[in-house]
């Protein structure tokens, strides 16, 4: 089955390519590189020992998508492809409209047009917007506090109003929580673009010295210590999710929306001393006020997965601490060459 993987070279894309190809998938990477890089795709390709088809496009292209499609015989689609820092998207909510909703209009066209129906969209535990309750179940109350979160659950709200209106389409949409981590190798892992807005690559980058300090963006929310909760989830345990998405996706017989978390909710102070503690690092920081669209707690319950994709999660904060530092340490510039 050749698998279209938009967004391929980016965090999450590189790895599930890792996994989609040791479970036997062909994959087609389509990436406009705006926050990924080819270097990802080499590694990829070092790692699972075979070479890959990687292209360079836009999803809002429809001639850069029609030569994807009439070039390869595309059998489904995992849709990473679009623009996820919630502080951007609050400063330049237009700009987040037209890549994430716009795209995925024409994305879902030129798949019709090429008779592909099959998808598994990369959703946002965003569309919960500020729960009412934790753990988050997936039939709570949508809402987003954020334009991020609100491309993320109008494109929901679009997949299912296609199905309704052609119900051989195959749509999975799976929400994320906090991805963090990287590959075990430490040759490949999440490298943003300038100031990370994640807070994972951002202790990181202090922990080895790129950055003087932290910024801990509030201290009063009403948590165990006042800073915000998350469901951090490693990466490898997330691309496995869109490999078991992909292998039951065409047994469904509705849009399916899955959450994919691990059930638990660290802090950021939390996180802070777990990473202190893998790579044997100070983490030095500071108190700043709270980011614009952020909420105080944001965790999984995971059970509605294990139930129909007979998937969990796996690794521990350990784990997740350990792999990061792994990648940042030996790659203290990301994917760029060494100056």
């Amino acid at each position: 089955m050749h698998i279209l993987v938009t967004g391929g070279a980016g965090y999450i894309g590189s790895h599930t390519c890792i996994l989609l190809i040791e479970a036997g998938y062909d994959v087609i990477v389509f990436d406009n590189f705006s926050n990924a890089s080819k270097e990802s795709i080499k590694r990829v390709e070092k790692i699972v020992g075979k070479e890959i088809i990687l292209i360079e496009g836009d999803i809002r292209n429809r001639n850069d998508l029609h030569s994807v499609f009439n070039s390869y015989k595309i059998d489904a689609v995992i849709h990473f492809a679009g623009l996820k820092a919630v502080g951007e998207s609050v400063a330049e909510p237009l700009k987040y409209y037209d890549n994430n909703i716009y795209g995925t209009i024409v994305l879902c066209e030129i798949m019709a047009e090429h008779n592909c129906r099959s998808i598994v969209f990369s959703s946002s535990a965003t569309v919960y917007g500020d729960p009412h309750t934790t753990p988050i179940k997936e039939h709570f109350p949508l809402s987003t506090t954020n334009p991020y979160g609100r491309s993320k659950l109008f494109i929901e709200e679009m997949l299912r109003d296609l199905y309704i209106s052609d119900n051989t389409w195959k749509i999975v949409l799976l929400r994320y929580f906090n991805p963090v981590g990287a590959h075990a190798s430490g040759t490949i892992g999440e490298d943003p673009h300038g100031i990370p807005n994640n807070l994972m690559p951002f202790i990181a980058q202090t922990a080895v010295g790129k950055r003087e300090y932290l910024n801990v963006l509030g201290n009063d929310y009403n948590t165990h210590d006042g800073t915000g909760v998350r469901d951090y989830i490693h990466v490898m345990d997330l691309a496995d999710g869109h490999v078991k998405a992909l292998n039951k996706i065409n047994s469904f017989n509705e849009v399916m929306t899955i959450n994919l978390g691990t059930g638990n909710g660290y802090s950021v102070l939390d996180m802070v001393k777990a990473f202190e503690k893998a790579s044997g690092k100070k983490v030095p920081y500071q108190i700043a006020p709270r980011r614009a669209g952020d909420i105080a707690k944001c965790f999984a319950d995971p059970t509605y997965a294990k139930e129909v994709l007979d998937w969990e999660a796996t690794r521990s904060i350990n784990e997740m601490c350990e792999d990061s530092w792994k990648w940042q340490s030996n790659n203290p510039n990301g994917y760029k060459e060494e100056k």
